[in-house]
């Protein structure tokens, strides 16, 4: 009796080891999916954040550092723009066409229009001719204040002028009724994938504190005249304490003033000690500032000789000399 007793216990002790081990052998499976499973999302949500530009949440880095190896700054909406374009101001029909196309060639990325300048079409059929990949261009144009009141739907002719996917970056032109109505326009478009980055132009310090509480994304960039004679030295500063990028226009001085800036005895001096023309002393002094360039030409010449910016570096003591020419004389009414 006492042995069947025995026997019975032995047999339940090898049943509970038995059932233990598939528990234990269970636990452990089960751990190992779990573990796949936490590997598979931590793999899924990196190659996401990979894949979305950096900001994608319109938060202000603060930092507009210029690249002067890629060429490049990085906006706060996350993308990256050349920091070096062509300004489209004047060019129309097939002579924009052409003078784009001439600045693709010789590497510009960057290309500024607007809807008052009358040439975004022919600045859409340089981009897409080009054979370049369109996401290595970067296309800014602009709503004028004539459209504030009806945004969404100069939004949508931009668009089918333009012709290229979707809008690099679109402005406000400048002040005017109904602006921030317009900028929130922008801001949806943002938001359906039509429009990449917002941006103001002609915009001052009293002008951007009243502004910018009244919207929801921070506008990636500012533009506005700066050159030797108009150089905006307490703006610039501001607009970059709020992690916003400066982009010149009339980067030369503008049509009718180019010939006395470039003939100017201090850049004048400046550009033989360099080797350089004195047009690309002045685009190289707007880098050294953090100001993105934009000068505008038809001539293909120039546009080639305005790309040749990142095989110089003007001293301190030259950028002071070129500092103290600023005159406060801005040459044009915006």
């Amino acid at each position: 009796m006492k042995q069947m007793y025995n026997l019975i216990l032995a047999c339940l002790l090898v049943v509970l080891l038995s059932a233990c081990g598939k528990q234990v052998g269970s636990d452990s499976s089960a751990d190992k999916v779990s573990e796949q499973y936490e590997q598979t999302e931590s793999a899924e949500t990196t190659e996401q954040a990979e894949q979305e530009p950096q900001g994608g949440d319109h938060t202000v880095t603060g930092d507009i550092s210029f690249n002067f190896e890629t060429k490049t700054v990085l906006l706060n909406s996350g993308y990256e723009m050349p920091i070096h374009g062509i300004g489209t101001y004047s060019l129309t029909g097939d002579t924009c066409t052409a003078s784009v196309t001439a600045a693709l060639n010789s590497g510009v990325r960057l290309i500024d229009t607007a809807y008052m300048y009358h040439n975004e079409e022919s600045v859409g059929e340089a981009v897409r001719n080009s054979g370049i990949p369109r996401e290595e261009i970067f296309v800014i144009t602009k709503l004028y204040p004539n459209q504030f009141d009806h945004a969404e739907a100069a939004i949508e002719e931009a668009l089918t002028k333009l012709d290229i996917e979707y809008i690099d970056m679109m402005l406000l032109h400048h002040p005017g009724t109904g602006d921030v109505e317009a900028y929130l326009a922008m801001e949806k478009a943002v938001a359906d994938g039509k429009i990449r980055s917002l941006g103001l132009s002609n915009w001052y310090v009293e002008e951007l504190e009243e502004f910018l509480p009244q919207i929801n994304i921070t506008p990636a960039l500012v533009q506005n005249e700066i050159h030797p004679y108009y150089q905006e030295n307490d703006v610039i500063p501001y607009i970059h304490s709020l992690g916003i990028v400066v982009q010149g226009w009339y980067p030369l001085g503008g049509r009718g003033y180019t010939a006395e800036l470039l003939g100017n005895e201090v850049i004048s001096e400046i550009a033989a000690a360099h080797g350089k023309s004195s047009a690309q002393v002045i685009l190289r002094w707007n880098l050294q500032k953090g100001v993105v360039v934009i000068p505008g030409s038809s001539n293909p010449d120039h546009i080639q000789e305005n790309t040749e910016l990142f095989d110089f570096e003007l001293t301190e003591e030259e950028m002071e000399r070129i500092d103290a020419l600023d005159r406060g004389e801005k040459h044009d009414w915006y």
